[in-house]
C-alpha cells in the first residue's frame, strides 16, 4: 500500500514470495489512504491512482447489481401513467370551464353591461380553474409518492391538522371568501349598480371575494366584508323605476289632472334624450292618498339602469310649467286658523313700510290687568 521503491515496500514483496498471489486492495481502505495522504508526498506512484479507481468502478457496480431494475421500469412506468392521466384530467377540466365560463357571460346591447358580465365570468371561472388545477396535482403528487414509496398517511394527517387550525383561526375570512363567491356567482350586485347594504346606500365601486365597497353621495367610502353583509337591495338590476307621488289641491278635477300628467310623461317618450332613457310609458295609478291639503297621485317612470333620478327630475319639471300653464294648484304646507261661530271677523290687511313703522311708533297697551280695569270703569 506504500509507494513503490521504498525499503519497507521492497522487504514486502520479498517476504510475500513470488508464488504467493497478491491481495487486493480493499477499497474502503484505499479510500481511506488516498484520503489521508499529504499533497505532494514524495514517491507518488501513478499505478495506485488507477487502482483506485477500478476498486470505485466495481464498488457502483456491486451497488447497482443489487438494484432490481425490473421494479424501478414498473414504477416509472406507473409515474408516467399517472402523471399523462392527470395530465388529461387537467384538460378536461379547463375545457368545462371554458364552457361554463361561455354560459355565464350575458349577451346585451349595452356594451357596458355585457363587459360587466364577461368580467364576472372570467373572475369565476379563473378561481376555479385555479383550485381545480391544484387540487389534481397535489393529488398527482400524492400518488406518485405512494407509488415510490413514500408513506402518504402522514402528510395526510399532518395536512388535516394544519387545514383545521387555520379553518379555526381564519374563520371569518374563510366566510367572506365564501360569502363573496355566491354574491359574484349569482350575480346580485355588479360594479357600478346602486346599491343599499345594511341600510347604507351608495354607488358600488368594487366587489371582491372579501369585501364590497360602496361610496355614497357625499363620496364616504364605505366597505363591507361579505360575511357581514345581512341585506343587500339593489336598486339598478336590468331596469329601474322612478316613483312618484305629485299633490293637487282637492278643488282640482283629479281626471284632468291625470290626463295632463299622461300627455307630458307622452311628451319626454318623444323626446330624443330622455325618450332613449325610458323603457316604458309612463305608469300613473290613480288617486293614491288624501292629505292635510292635497289629494296624492301616484305613478312610475320606468327607466334605463340607473337613469331614474335624470328622467324624474326632468319630469317634475315639466309637470311644474304644465300645471302653472294649465292653472292647476300645487298646494304648501299651510294652516287655518277657526275661532268659532262666537267670534266676531277681524279684517286683515297687507301693510305698507310706512304703516309698519307708525304702528310700531304707536304706544303698546299696557300689559297690567289692573290697569284694563280701571281703564274699563272709566269708561262706563
Amino acid at each position: 500500500m506504500l509507494a513503490p521503491g521504498s525499503a519497507h515496500g521492497a522487504s514486502s514483496r520479498s517476504r510475500a514470495g513470488p508464488d504467493r498471489p497478491r491481495a487486493e486492495p480493499d477499497p474502503a481502505e484505499s479510500v481511506a489512504t488516498v484520503t489521508g495522504a499529504r499533497p505532494g508526498a514524495p514517491g507518488a506512484c501513478p499505478t495506485w491512482v488507477i487502482t483506485c479507481k477500478e476498486s470505485d468502478i466495481e464498488f457502483l457496480s456491486r451497488y447497482l447489481d443489487k438494484i432490481a431494475w425490473e421494479d424501478v421500469l414498473i414504477t416509472s412506468a406507473k409515474v408516467l401513467l399517472i402523471l399523462v392521466l392527470f395530465w388529461i384530467a387537467s384538460m378536461i377540466a379547463k375545457f368545462a370551464l371554458r364552457q361554463l365560463e361561455k354560459r355565464l357571460v350575458k349577451h346585451s346591447p349595452d356594451q357596458a353591461i355585457a363587459a360587466e358580465s364577461a368580467k364576472r365570468a372570467e373572475t369565476l371561472v379563473g378561481l376555479l380553474r385555479q383550485g381545480v388545477l391544484i387540487m389534481l396535482w397535489i393529488l398527482a403528487g400524492l400518488v406518485v409518492l405512494q407509488q415510490i414509496g413514500v408513506a402518504v398517511g402522514p402528510i395526510l394527517a399532518s395536512a388535516c391538522v394544519l387545514g383545521l387550525a387555520i379553518g379555526f383561526g381564519a374563520q371569518n375570512l374563510v366566510r367572506d371568501i365564501i360569502s363573496g363567491f355566491f354574491i359574484i356567482l349569482e350575480d346580485q350586485v355588479r360594479v357600478g349598480d346602486v346599491a343599499i347594504v345594511n341600510g347604507t346606500g351608495g354607488l358600488v365601486e368594487r366587489i371582491n371575494f372579501r369585501t364590497l365597497v360602496l361610496r355614497d353621495l357625499s363620496a364616504t367610502v364605505h366597505v363591507f366584508p361579505n360575511g357581514a353583509i345581512n341585506t343587500l337591495s339593489n336598486m339598478t338590476k336590468e331596469w329601474s323605476a322612478y316613483v312618484f307621488d305629485i299633490g293637487v289641491a282637492y278643488k282640482e278635477d283629479v281626471d284632468k289632472v291625470i290626463a295632463l300628467m299622461r300627455e307630458v310623461g307622452e311628451g319626454m317618450r318623444e323626446d330624443e334624450h330622455f325618450g332613449a332613457l325610458m323603457i316604458d310609458d309612463i305608469e300613473l295609478f290613480g288617486l293614491d292618498a288624501f292629505g292635510d291639503s292635497a289629494v296624492v297621485i301616484k305613478g312610475r317612470l320606468k327607466t334605463a339602469p340607473i337613469k331614474q333620478w335624470e328622467v324624474g327630475r326632468e319630469f317634475k319639471r315639466r309637470i311644474k310649467y304644465a300645471f302653472d300653464h294649465a292653472g292647476i294648484e300645487i298646494p304648501f304646507p299651510h294652516r287655518s286658523l277657526y275661532f268659532g261661530e262666537a267670534s266676531a271677523p277681524f279684517l286683515a290687511q297687507m301693510m305698507g313700510p310706512r304703516e309698519t313703522d307708525a304702528a310700531s311708533r304707536e304706544k303698546p297697551p299696557t300689559a297690567d290687568p289692573q290697569a284694563r280695569v280701571d281703564q274699563s270703569e272709566n269708561v262706563d
